[in-house]
């Protein structure tokens, strides 16, 4: 299984009234992390988009467990968790400087056409990112 990390230091812009990283900013970082993983597997998000393959969410699921502020460093790990030739379950964890678990999170993405948003199979349209997920990934969806 590959683990991908990468950090993000908290802008105050990214903060709430009360101080603590406005939640909706952890999907953003989702993003980042995943991003991430896309390159360390060695692929361009950007080509696929290019090739007329879009990847949207389907499903994105966040667990808090402790606040993020301004100043703070995040390290988001991201993986694989599930992938059956579509459907690409990502998994995230977000720790801060001390190394504590601040949140955790999925998201779920389908692979589709960019006119049509059909959906298509990696396995067909990108054959060596299919078997780099099929190496990674953790189980089936």
């Amino acid at each position: 299984m590959l683990l991908s990390k990468t950090t993000v230091d908290v802008r105050y812009a990214e903060t709430d009234q009360m101080g603590v990283v406005y939640h909706a900013n952890y999907l953003v970082w989702f993003e980042i992390g995943r991003t991430v993983y896309i390159e360390d597997l060695g692929f361009q998000y950007a080509q696929m988009e290019q090739d007329g393959v879009l990847s949207p969410v389907t499903e994105a699921h966040v667990h808090y467990k402790k606040p993020l502020r301004y100043p703070d460093r995040a390290t988001i790990s991201t993986w694989v968790a599930a992938y059956n030739g579509v459907k690409v379950h990502y998994h995230y964890e977000i720790h801060n400087e001390k190394g504590e678990l601040c949140l955790t999170g999925s998201t779920v993405h389908v692979c589709v056409d960019k006119d049509t948003f059909r959906p298509l199979s990696l396995k067909k349209h990108f054959p060596q990112w299919h078997a780099a997920y099929e190496q990674h990934k953790k189980q089936e969806c």
